[in-house]
């Protein structure tokens, strides 16, 4: 079965749903905050020349999501699914960012279990690969049930897994 990288996803917290080039403006207005992206490799990620290469990227990547509060209709941010493989049975879940008000507390872990969720019902793993210097991203994946692999990874970047068994248990 096709992993279906842009779902429409649903809580009483948040809704996901397809990003679309007619939302670039809009997820400007959240991204250019320059706290979002301090610790964060491309730290000038809020300027719009930067903004609109991850714009284009994620358009491109067919698997991105814009993240809307499900209560009063606002776009706090975005994230993506990416890297699909059916042979090792796992996906990647990254380039998530939110507005700073958003921070801290339920809004990633709700949007984050709903993808976790859709992806659990066509692979047995999620990755997520973040910056050793990206604290707050590596706290945030802990605190969805991420589990640290040993070692980097050929980019450089820390791994963490979520597996389909331990994610009932999260």
């Amino acid at each position: 079965m096709p992993f279906d990288a842009q779902p429409t996803l649903t809580s009483s917290l948040v809704r996901l749903r397809p990003l679309c080039p007619d939302d670039k403006g809009i997820l400007f207005s959240v991204a250019a905050d320059p706290l979002i992206w301090e610790q964060h490799p491309v730290s000038n990620r809020h300027t719009e020349s930067e903004f609109d290469k991850f714009f284009s990227e994620s358009i491109e990547s067919r698997g991105a999501l814009l993240v809307i509060d499900a209560q009063t209709d606002t776009v706090i941010g975005s994230s993506r699914y990416y890297g699909f493989s059916e042979e090792q049975s796992e996906v990647e879940i990254g380039w998530t960012f939110l507005a700073r008000s958003y921070w801290g507390g339920k809004y990633n872990s709700e949007l984050k279990r709903l993808m976790l969720e859709h992806a659990f019902k066509y692979v047995d793993t999620v990755v997520f690969y973040i910056d050793p210097e990206n604290r707050r991203s590596q706290r945030s994946v802990e605190k969805i049930g991420g589990v640290k692999d040993a070692d980097l990874d050929s980019k450089g970047r820390v791994v963490y897994r979520v597996g389909k068994s331990e994610f009932g248990n999260i």
